[in-house]
């Protein structure tokens, strides 16, 4: 039995689960989220106990897979609709610095000589408390984390200086430069 896929998830107050045969839909006070089911697999929402667990139809290594799978994104559902997820994200250089332009623009100028403008997707909220600061805020965990990405790939931190956009707590493994009038 899969240690991941037979735990059951706790539902939170405010949060509603609702299965069908077309996949699950979680609602909560963060919003809504939608995810399809395939492979057999189901869900059952328990009101007494307010949890949800997920069922498989059979013990082969794809109905294994699926089962752990489909547990996991449940999951994050229910925390995403309840308590949301979030990225920070730090600017390293001088000169480089991030603002939103609208509610829908990422303004990034970090060394190019035009400034990178991101369109920010649908469904998550973007904030720079400080111009070296992007907050990347919303309730599906996949759309957030990749957002988070794009952001990052656009300049992503260099070994020598540190310059570049990185993750909130990412340690940065530097490496030496040149050595300048060493003759041997």
């Amino acid at each position: 039995m899969s240690r991941i896929g037979a735990k059951a998830i706790p539902v939170p107050a405010g949060v509603t689960i609702t299965s069908g045969a077309d996949g699950v839909v979680v609602k909560g006070p963060k919003g809504e989220l939608k995810q399809r089911l395939t492979g057999g697999v189901k869900v059952e929402v328990d009101a007494a106990t307010k949890s949800a667990a997920v069922k498989r139809p059979g013990d082969t290594r794809q109905d294994r897979a699926l089962h752990g799978l489909y547990r996991a994104l449940l999951r994050n559902m229910v925390q995403g609709v309840s308590t949301g997820f979030q990225r920070n994200l730090e600017i390293e250089g001088v000169g480089y610095n991030a603002k939103l332009d609208g509610k829908d623009k990422l303004v990034l100028n970090i060394g190019f000589c035009l400034p990178v403008s991101l369109t920010v997707p649908a469904g998550l909220l973007v904030e720079t408390p400080k111009p070296t600061q992007v907050h990347i805020k919303g309730c599906d965990r996949q759309l957030v984390g990749q957002f988070a990405s794009q952001v990052r790939k656009v300049r992503p931190p260099e070994p020598y200086k540190g310059k570049g956009i990185r993750y909130a707590g990412e340690a940065i493994q530097r490496k030496a430069g040149k050595a300048v009038g060493a003759k041997g």
